[in-house]
């Protein structure tokens, strides 16, 4: 069996955020399936912990997958040049496909990096002469890598694109078929890196509290005039605890009201048909698969108390809030006391079933009084990144809950002046993500345009000398990789391709995204 791709990261990276390096391999063979339908499941790609079994001698099975498979998938990150075992498959693959360029004269370009997080300056000369930055996959892909596109939008159109290019460049490399090597041994490889005094990489993760505000099995029922008017049913549970629809809901097809309830708030399931586990469980499972920690409580009166403690411990939180729920006491004057004060670093999600009720008057009356409830945050919920979301359905929860995760700690660190680098390890990010080489973020304000130069011969003003050098000059420099032109990627002879302006003026200097792998000395830009 020779696999399309063999999937070759670092042991840190998946215990720092090992949810996202298994969405990223899932994603990516699932739409190599897509595009090479005849490939056999077991064909398609090769990860050790889905193939190693107890009693096997995982190094001879690693040496034999990859001497095999037809591509490498690497996924660059700090953790990755400062594994030893990633810096023997990684050489042993690039030894494949230059054996089969020296042996056939075809170029197969079979290694695939992926830049996972921005890796270190000090790369290898081996690994800076594959090119591992493509500009069209966007400027945020190139300064925070892979991890970082899955953290805010794990659905979104760049990281989709991303697995759509990976998957063909799979494809095509496969499609060339470099020749095997049987006898590899990586035992006796020798890697290209480590690349020694790596700054180790954060694992800690962050805290993030759920609190929950949920009607449970046997509550009496709410008053005449609570919730608008609606009068609800009583809910209960089967023989088995399980939640069943609500008193009265009949059929699993009839009515309900708010979902379905168990012995305690967190066993709210408020889609229809319900399932196990429960809302709040299912947000904790997902926060953990995502590299956090979380816990949970009830909304109570002391909301305010505990949300200001989460903040100062460097802590986010969520609520997840019934509908149903939010106009009756013991919550309704706990959120209403949350929505008075300021609390910057917590979310609101208001999970609903689109036929709880059926649009009509009803429907209109539950989130009027929602509204209510709610009456200033609901100003901001079409902000920019609002952290206060309603309307959410089953297919959208785990996508909502994770993206307002991640701008509750965006705004938490944004706050954190004292030690960034400590708040970054806090919340399992490493460093703070430089630029990739080539690649230059307008300043703002933009600068004005420089006013066209004069001909003729330059005016110098009183006091200053004549300016020496070229401006053409500045612009030179050594092309390395990939065929890379003079003058920083830059037409022969342009330089930076800015004309010189009167002396004192400001000008802006714009560098295009290379199509080549950094060299050495622009590592230090």
């Amino acid at each position: 069996m020779r696999p399309y791709f063999f999937f070759s990261y670092a042991r840190r990276d998946h215990l720092a955020g090992g949810a996202f390096v298994d969405q990223f391999f899932t994603d990516l063979r699932d739409e190599l399936a897509r595009i090479e339908p005849e490939a056999g499941p077991g064909e398609l790609a090769y990860r050790d912990t889905e193939r190693l079994r107890i009693g096997d001698d995982w190094e001879r099975q690693l040496s034999r997958m990859l001497g095999a498979s037809r591509a490498m998938v690497a996924l660059y990150s700090p953790a990755y040049f400062a594994s030893a075992y990633c810096g023997k498959e990684w050489t042993a693959f690039d030894h494949r496909t230059r054996r089969h360029e020296e042996q056939t004269g075809e170029s197969v370009p079979a290694l695939i990096p992926v830049l996972w997080e921005p890796p270190p300056e000090d790369l290898p000369a081996e690994v800076r002469r594959i090119q591992y930055v493509q500009h069209d996959f966007g400027a945020e892909y190139a300064t925070g890598g892979l991890r970082h596109l899955l953290r805010t939008d794990p659905h979104g159109t760049a990281y989709r694109k991303v697995v759509r290019v990976i998957a063909e460049r799979v494809r095509e490399a496969a499609s060339w078929r470099v020749g095997e090597l049987r006898d590899l041994d990586l035992g006796q490889v020798e890697g290209c890196f480590p690349v020694p005094e790596i700054a180790p990489v954060a694992t800690r993760s962050s805290l993030v509290r759920l609190f929950v505000a949920a009607r449970r099995a046997g509550d009496p029922p709410a008053p005449p005039g609570a919730l608008n008017g609606e009068r609800i049913p009583v809910p209960r549970t089967g023989a088995d605890g399980a939640p069943v629809a609500a008193a009265g809901a009949g059929a699993a097809d009839g009515p309900y009201h708010g979902g379905w309830y168990g012995a305690h708030p967190r066993d709210w399931a408020p889609y229809h048909p319900p399932r196990l586990p429960s809302l709040a469980v299912q947000a904790q499972q997902v926060i953990t698969r995502a590299g956090h920690s979380t816990s949970l409580d009830l909304v109570g009166p002391d909301l305010a108390e505990a949300l200001d403690r989460a903040r100062e411990n460097n802590e986010v939180s969520v609520l997840l809030v019934d509908p149903w729920a939010a106009g009756a006491e013991p919550y309704r004057q706990a959120l209403r006391d949350f929505d008075r004060q300021n609390h910057p670093v917590t979310a609101v999600l208001l999970p609903d079933s689109t036929d709880d009720p059926p649009a009509g008057p009803a429907r209109a009356r539950l989130w009027e009084g929602v509204r209510e409830v709610f009456a200033r945050t609901w100003l901001h919920r079409s902000g920019p990144e609002p952290l206060f979301r309603i309307h959410i359905g089953r297919e959208r929860f785990e996508r909502e809950l994770l993206s307002t995760v991640t701008v509750a700690q965006n705004r938490l660190l944004d706050q954190v002046d004292d030690d960034p680098v400590a708040a970054r390890a806090q919340f399992g990010l490493g460093p703070d993500p430089r630029p990739m080489p080539g690649l230059t973020i307008p300043a703002w304000p933009p600068v004005p345009p420089v006013p066209p130069v004069p001909s003729g011969p330059p005016v110098p003003h009183p006091g200053s000398a004549p300016e020496a050098g070229n401006a053409a000059e500045s612009g030179a420099g050594n092309a390395t990789g990939n065929g890379a032109a003079p003058g920083n990627g830059t037409s022969p002879g342009t330089g930076t391709g800015t004309a010189p302006g009167p002396r004192g003026a400001l000008r802006e200097e714009t560098v295009p995204l290379t199509s080549r792998a950094p060299s050495e000395g622009e590592a230090d830009r």
